[in-house]
């Protein structure tokens, strides 16, 4: 599958995993190095009281004593002037509740948070003055309700904050869980997220977006909000206590944090190059060239300094299918060395893809520059899936993900397993569920300066393992279109687009599932399973009979057209997975099917699905030559669309 709505996106957000969690150190060595300050707890209410609040103050007293910092605590709003607020760094609003603040003190607050002040909100800081809008918007969003206290699992969306850094990825804790009258991330920075999955939210309940702390830069002063502390048990929790004292020192300005909203509306697109045919991929050199590529060989370089793009140089490939020049990977010493690695069909006659090195001078590459590092044997007879994509990791290791180079149109839209003489181009499991073939996988090699590779250690198969290829790092993929990696921990993710069934059947397989993958070294089930493991049909083409289910935990591979293993390793179900409707384990995802049947050609019908991935419903699906999301089932394009990146503003 290529891109024939040719936009890119570079620098746009993207799935990254946080850095595993260390042991909490105790509260009272965290940032040691923090300058002294003082901070005012206001604690006064005017409507519900927490009995929490005097283990609050306390809690927060002894932060002080062991972090630097004074700590005065009142419930007199009389407090609210000029002069005395004037003696702190941050005011922290400790479960306030109702209207607390006349007019005059209102106003004093507001010119506090103008001149640099800092606040630092907890818990019922949300129920608290309804009708002063200002500090709604300072505190970020109000209290609509909550459920009865009970444990739920937050979710650590920002690793690095001071008030975040120390804590688990999914945090499970005990409290009293808020839901808001608005989802403050457009305005806010969030740091933590609950899973409503784990809980019953109740009443007013935020679905799969539910902030419940946060940070932001407001009218000239500092902000920091968590939605926990409800608990007297709360301010003797040591992963609570780091998290208070984090916000506190970041809201005070004793510490940096990065509190800029995660919106859309913190980026700018931009055109970089608006005389685009079919874009593939794009890498960014240190010194600001953007290098991406045109199917049709083309390696284009968007000069910074003018804005203009120039053509490098001009691969004659092979461009039927869905071949041509589709992946690119600046090496990671590019500063120094000047290597490009591409990957592409070679239009000599030839069925197969490379990987090859070049070297850039300036803004041209030769052609005699060429060292081929690797070979992929595919055939061009049909259609289709060629894959591409290449990332490094921090040693160096290049990665290169290949499609299933498998027709997918003769199989109803269900896998293509067709084991019939003549037939093998239509037969998934001489690539994908071949341990000895290039297609279908994840390959991991680390280039050598003389062009040639060698095998990193811990790929799929060790070298000299009988009928297996050692460049394997993973297997069992059906179109892995693009590829990402985590620069902090080296983590994989790789994106496999699933085949077109609008509904599952008993006798073939599952409905057509799409498949996000943290992926390790293993067997990710294509041609036999895809998704959460919905296993396909063992199916005799071309009409039948239909057979038993594949073994997910064992498939066997017995096609005439395996030169590998028959016994292959057990299938690895999706880390994420989604079907036309969506998947309501990952309601982030919304419904696939409102964003594809606006693409496609026909009318789609169906029920729920149910735990083993079918449905009762009928469906027409796309046509052939009908689009998808991002695709098309033509072979070539001549829609001319403009190349984007996104950056921070």
């Amino acid at each position: 599958m290529f891109l024939a709505a040719s936009t890119l996106l570079a620098g746009a957000s993207a799935l990254v995993a946080g850095p595993a969690p260390v042991q909490a150190a105790p509260v009272a060595q965290q940032a040691a190095a923090a300058e002294p300050f003082s901070v005012l707890v206001f604690s006064k209410t005017a409507g519900f009281r927490h009995d929490s609040i005097p283990a609050g103050i306390a809690a927060i007293e002894q932060l002080g004593a062991d972090n630097g910092f004074t700590v005065d605590a009142t419930e007199d709003a009389g407090a609210f002037t000029d002069a005395n607020l004037d003696k702190y760094a941050a005011v922290v609003w400790l479960s306030t509740t109702g209207d607390v603040l006349n007019a005059d003190q209102q106003a004093a607050f507001e010119r506090y948070i103008r001149a640099g002040g800092g606040y630092a909100g907890i818990h019922a800081a949300s129920d608290t003055e309804y009708q002063w809008a200002w500090y709604g918007d300072l505190v970020g969003a109000y209290f609509s309700a909550h459920p009865a206290n009970q444990t739920a699992t937050i979710k650590v969306e920002d690793p690095a904050h001071p008030s975040t850094a120390h804590l688990p990825a999914k945090w499970s804790r005990f409290d009293e869980w808020y839901n808001f009258q608005t989802n403050p991330r457009a305005d806010v920075h969030v740091l933590a997220s609950l899973d409503e999955r784990t809980y019953t939210p109740g009443s007013g309940a935020m679905g799969a977006d539910h902030p419940t702390a946060w940070c932001h830069d407001y009218d000239g002063g500092r902000s920091w909000y968590t939605g926990s502390g409800h608990t007297i048990e709360s301010y003797s929790e040591a992963n609570f206590l780091a998290h208070l004292l984090g916000g506190i020192q970041t809201a005070a300005g004793a510490v940096d944090a990065d509190c800029a909203a995660s919106q859309t509306s913190s980026f700018e697109k931009v055109t970089l190059d608006s005389n685009t045919q079919n874009p593939m991929e794009l890498d960014i050199a240190p010194d600001g060239r953007v290098f991406y590529i045109e199917r049709d060989g083309r390696v284009q370089i968007v000069k910074p300094d003018t804005g203009t793009t120039v053509t490098a140089v001009d691969l004659d490939v092979f461009t039927g299918n869905e071949d041509g020049l589709i992946g690119i990977r600046l090496d990671p010493d590019f500063a120094t060395n000047g290597w490009v690695y591409l990957y592409y069909a070679p239009n000599d006659g030839i069925a197969r893809n490379r990987v090859a090195r070049f070297t850039v001078s300036g803004d041209s590459i030769a052609l005699n520059t060429e060292k081929v590092v690797i070979e992929v044997t595919t055939q061009r007879n049909t259609c289709c899936h060629a894959g591409g994509s290449m990332v490094f990791d921090s040693a160096g290791n290049l990665y290169l993900a290949t499609g299933d180079n498998t027709n997918p149109f003769e199989s109803n839209s269900f896998t293509p397993i067709d084991e019939r003489a003549g037939r093998q181009d239509y037969d998934a499991q001489r690539t994908s569920g071949n341990t000895n073939d290039l297609r279908g996988k994840v390959i991991r090699i680390h280039p050598e300066d003389d062009g040639t590779y060698t095998i990193p250690t811990g790929n799929l198969f060790p070298q000299g393992t009988a009928q297996t290829r050692p460049e394997i790092f993973a297997m069992g993929f059906r179109n892995p279109f693009r590829i990402g990696i985590d620069k902090q921990t080296d983590t994989l993710y790789v994106a496999d687009y699933g085949p077109d069934a609008g509904a599952a059947n008993p006798d073939r397989g599952p409905e057509g599932t799409v498949e996000w993958n943290v992926v390790t070294p293993g067997n990710y089930g294509w041609p036999y399973c895809h998704g959460a493991n919905y296993a396909y049909n063992d199916y005799t083409f071309p009409s039948g009979p239909s057979g038993a289910k594949f073994n997910c935990a064992a498939p066997v591979n017995n096609s005439p057209n395996n030169t590998g293993l028959t016994n292959l390793p057990p299938a690895i179900s999706a880390t994420v997975d989604y079907d036309y409707s969506g998947n309501p384990l990952f309601p982030e995802i919304g419904a696939a099917a409102r964003r594809w049947a606006a693409r496609c050609t026909g009318t789609t019908r169906r029920s729920p699905r149910t735990a083993s991935g079918r449905r009762t419903s009928t469906a027409r699906r796309c046509s052939a030559s009908g689009t998808r999301t991002r695709c098309t089932r033509s072979s070539s394009t001549t829609t001319a669309s403009p190349l984007w990146t996104s950056t921070s503003c």
